[in-house]
């Protein structure tokens, strides 16, 4: 599919300088060039399938390839999770404080089966099986470690009903959560958490506008993405000094990732990557690369915005 590209609402545009390129052609360009090196990385990886979504608040660029199409979510629908729990934190419905014991027993969404999850992915969680560790913790640990038992633990303490209708009223398309994770039965019969690059890219803007339920839920979600540990995947394009707010999402064919990135004294931009390769072609290097392109373009195309203003009159 073709790549998409959009100003989210039009703005005056400066006086150009004689012989400038206009503001449109300016981003035609920087959408074909983007598309162009997104081929490449594509090939490059043999990935089967590549979607993306980016906006950028500094330049008002709306970006997307494939944006609406669906990918196995892997770790990103703990995002959904971590909205769901603070959803029910901001109806005084469940208290950051409140202590959640920990075990390793879940219920399968196929037949009600009992199942449990590989501890080791999860050590800091993991050690305090028998005990209890506070909703807060669990959410932390959730998203900075992907701690896949932490999960299962908030969906059942908030329900995966609560987590659907939490994406409901903040109107946002395009992400599915089904059932908890590493639940191997639910897997075998085709029930996935879904997502798409538009769906996530939609919650991000609205964390990044601090319109998840009200500006302080909003900064308590950034506080914890940007402490997010797994930094291979956006972060690892990016130039020194710059902050994610992410989380990534990887299993044997997909590697994802999806952040508000902040460099600078710029205004933050949100991207989407979701990658998915053949069993055994996998690279998590791929969202990384992608990750790069996205940067470049959009610093080009900021450097030409300012070189296309007239320079300001000086006082004689």
């Amino acid at each position: 599919m073709r790549a998409r590209a959009v100003r989210s609402r039009a703005a005056r545009p400066a006086r150009p300088v004689s012989g400038a390129a206009s503001p449109e052609a300016l981003l035609a360009r920087s959408e074909n060039s983007l598309y162009l090196s997104i081929q490449a990385v594509k090939r490059k990886h043999k990935l089967e399938r590549l979607g993306i979504a980016l906006y950028d608040s500094e330049t008002r660029m709306q970006w997307s390839y494939n944006g609406d199409a669906f990918f196995h979510a892997a770790s990103t629908m703990k995002l959904a999770v971590l909205v769901g729990v603070f959803r029910q934190v901001f109806r005084k419905e469940l208290e950051l404080g409140a202590p959640v014991h920990v075990r390793n027993r879940f219920t399968s969404l196929i037949g009600n089966e009992a199942f449990s999850l590989d501890l080791d992915a999860s050590p800091e969680v993991a050690a305090q099986v028998g005990k209890t560790m506070s909703v807060k913790d669990l959410a932390y640990q959730m998203i900075t470690t992907s701690s896949n038992l932490a999960t299962n633990l908030l969906i059942d303490a908030v329900t995966i009903g609560v987590i659907q209708k939490a994406l409901d009223e903040l109107r946002v398309q395009g992400i599915e959560v089904l059932r908890g994770v590493e639940d191997q039965q639910a897997f075998a019969a085709g029930k996935n958490n879904m997502v798409t690059a538009h769906g996530l890219l939609m919650l991000l803007r609205l964390i990044s506008d601090g319109q998840v339920y009200s500006p302080e839920i909003s900064a308590e979600l950034l506080e914890i993405l940007l402490d997010q540990r797994h930094k291979s995947g956006i972060p690892a394009g990016l130039p020194g000094g710059a902050q994610v707010a992410h989380k990534t999402g990887n299993i044997s064919t997909v590697h994802h990732d999806a952040g508000i990135v902040y460099i600078g004294k710029r205004r933050p931009y949100a991207a989407v990557i979701l990658t998915q390769s053949a069993a055994g072609d996998g690279s998590s290097t791929a969202v990384a690369e992608v990750s790069r392109q996205i940067y470049s373009a959009l610093a080009s195309l900021s450097q030409s915005e300012l070189d296309r203003r007239e320079p300001a009159g000086q006082a004689g």
